[in-house]
């Protein structure tokens, strides 16, 4: 394949994850698509196999109860208060799927935070609410007076918890802990490190929380605040709560 052809190729792919992740966040509408199928921005249904032998449903509220019993693994809920929360929502939206959820989230809070560094508005406005993205427009506006660039990349995510949840009318928060591996330099306009150090991560410690009105047709989740998890973090999402 050649050059050009490759580049395209990459582009689609790249665009299909986008339109996934703006259109379906957390949640589950109908039969879903095969994740390859939307990466690459497939249509379609995929054909029934009558000949294949159906698991037995699990409701949402048994998938929450599993996930918050679970010691281990990146995913989880930090306390009773959280899972209640969790069961409000899920029982006042039959669409929400936990686990889809945490998938979902999780790739946002790569491409939110890998986007502010890029200076990606576009993708920006997309997922954040207007607030939020003022504040993270604001911060790229100021980098980019000084002349100042910003590389952020998310190299592994350790934990993405939830550790509050909550329903209020027709509005649904929920507010996950994120600790992650990033590598994160800032250099001057002349090309100098200012700060961060290209090979080496650093633990960064983020706390964003998600809304969505439920009885809305848009099914997209936005990011309604960041902060980090305590004083003296890394700061490389600004702080809007």
């Amino acid at each position: 394949m050649s050059v050009t052809g490759e580049l395209l190729l990459y582009a689609l792919v790249a665009g299909g994850l986008v339109f996934w992740l703006r259109s379906i966040l957390g949640t589950r509408h109908g039969e879903e698509r095969d994740h390859s199928d939307a990466l690459m921005g497939m249509g379609g249904d995929v054909a029934e196999d009558n000949t294949a032998t159906e698991a037995p449903m699990i409701s949402n509220e048994e998938q929450i109860k599993t996930v918050a019993g679970s010691k281990d693994g990146v995913t989880g809920i930090a306390n009773t208060a959280a899972e209640t929360g969790l069961f409000k929502i899920a029982e006042a939206d039959k669409d929400f799927d936990i686990k889809f959820f945490f998938e979902a989230i999780q790739d946002v809070f790569v491409m939110v935070v890998e986007g502010f560094g890029k200076g990606d508005r576009e993708l920006l406005q997309d997922l954040l609410a207007d607030d939020v993205y003022k504040a993270f427009e604001g911060a790229i506006d100021a980098r980019e007076k000084t002349g100042e660039t910003l590389s952020n990349e998310i190299h592994s995510i350790n934990k993405a918890e939830i550790i509050e949840a909550e329903l209020n009318g027709k509005k649904a928060n929920v507010t996950v802990r994120f600790i992650a591996d990033e590598v994160s330099v800032t250099r001057d306009k002349g090309g100098e490190i200012t700060a961060g150090h290209p090979d080496h991560t650093t633990k960064m410690r983020d706390i964003w929380t998600f809304s969505r009105d439920i009885k809305s047709r848009d099914p997209r989740w936005f990011v309604v605040e960041t902060r980090g998890d305590f004083e003296g973090d890394n700061e490389t999402i600004p702080n809007t709560d």
